[in-house]
């Protein structure tokens, strides 16, 4: 059974993008049953994994763009999200500007191991001027990059009051030895956290979704791989497909401009799910 404990809440503000479909009450929770009714079920998950993906690869790009910004602002060399995997508080790098970028993407970070791991459990926030002198540093991490961290300042993630995540900031731009972070710099670390954690909270819904119907899938069908796989091929190239995804992308554009855009898009939405609710099923808008 699925378990909706691992993931975080999911703010008002991100649920009605993915409500403005009708995936929550409608392709998610059927209850129907029978082979008449498998390829429905599945055409319902498809479609809400693949919108759930044109969500999380912008945010993505965007949390990318969010850490360049802000290490420059911090004179920082290196930038990474860490944010919790499982149930354990064991952590994982999401995104990472820098040389290592690349290899840290995906490394874990075990359950209250490292600076990071003090950060997430603790709540607090941490500085940390010769981090081969802390005896908290984890440096299994440097040891898979090859990278030497030396000076660190870290700040915990939160959303709704909950922690999420981290963000850390390594070492200066320019040449060693680095000047340790300082207490006005930690404050301003703290404020970008709060820009950086509302594009988390729309990354674990997304993902929370995309999950959640890949899940469904595995346990949907005992049909041949190759044979749910040609399927998935043609309906992924159908027009009405492709259609649903870019309404996905338009809405996220809107989502993006602000409360009003956002407030304005839901109301035109909910606009055209009752008039589709008040039409008979074979009205040009049903499926």
């Amino acid at each position: 059974m699925f378990n909706r404990q691992k993931f975080p809440p999911i703010s008002k503000k991100n649920f009605y993008l993915f409500d403005s479909y009708g995936f929550l009450g409608k392709n998610l929770c059927m209850s129907e049953t029978g082979e008449d009714n498998l390829e429905k079920k599945l055409r319902n998950l498809i479609e809400t994994i693949d919108v759930a993906n044109a969500l999380t690869e912008p945010l993505t790009a965007s949390i990318i763009n969010l850490l360049k910004i802000t290490a420059f602002e911090m004179n920082s060399e290196e930038a990474s999200v860490l944010i919790r995997e499982g149930d354990h508080g064991d952590l994982r790098f999401l995104s990472a500007i820098g040389k290592v970028a690349e290899q840290l993407i995906n490394l874990h970070v075990p359950a209250g191991k490292g600076i990071a791991g003090f950060v997430f459990s603790s709540g607090q926030p941490m500085a940390v001027a010769d981090a081969g002198e802390e005896e908290t540093f984890y440096a299994e991490v440097d040891r898979q990059t090859g990278y030497s961290t030396q000076t660190i300042l870290a700040t915990p993630l939160r959303h709704n009051g909950e922690v999420i995540g981290v963000l850390e900031y390594v070492n200066r731009i320019g040449e060693p030895p680095y000047e340790a972070f300082t207490p006005i710099e930690m404050d301003k670390a703290a404020l970008f956290a709060e820009a950086v954690a509302s594009l988390i909270n729309a990354y674990e819904a997304a993902k929370l979704f995309r999950e959640l119907g890949e899940k469904m899938i595995n346990g949907a069908t005992d049909a041949k791989f190759d044979e749910v796989r040609e399927w998935l091929k043609g309906l992924r190239s159908a027009p009405e497909h492709k259609e649903m995804l870019d309404l996905a992308i338009l809405i996220r554009e809107i989502g993006s401009r602000g409360e009003a855009e956002r407030e304005m898009c839901r109301e035109v939405l909910e606009a055209v799910v009752r008039f589709s609710d008040s039409k008979s099923e074979t009205s040009f808008l049903s499926y």
